[in-house]
């Protein structure tokens, strides 16, 4: 199954537990479009924030976050890993 990196741009000031309730709330759901969120790492201070998966479709993965109310920025398919 492909794996996908995405990027959120606007979490200014989250914090470890903030990112950990919005992995949560993946999780919570990842099942319903056959999604597996592997790992999820943030800056405060720029907003940034990465989420690495495995799923289907990156379609399928935008709709995991639209529907927990963190939607991302940017999803890539990372084909080739090292």
């Amino acid at each position: 199954m492909p794996e996908f990196m995405d990027v959120h741009r606007n979490m200014k000031g989250i914090t470890s537990e903030q990112l950990l309730e919005a992995h949560n709330a993946d999780l919570a759901i990842q099942d319903e479009e056959r999604v597996n969120f592997k790992q999820a790492w943030g800056d405060p201070e720029s907003g940034m924030v990465f989420c690495l998966s495995e799923g289907p479709s990156a379609d399928a993965v935008k709709r995991i976050h639209e529907r927990t109310g963190h939607p991302a920025d940017e999803i890539y398919e990372v084909p080739v890993q090292a």
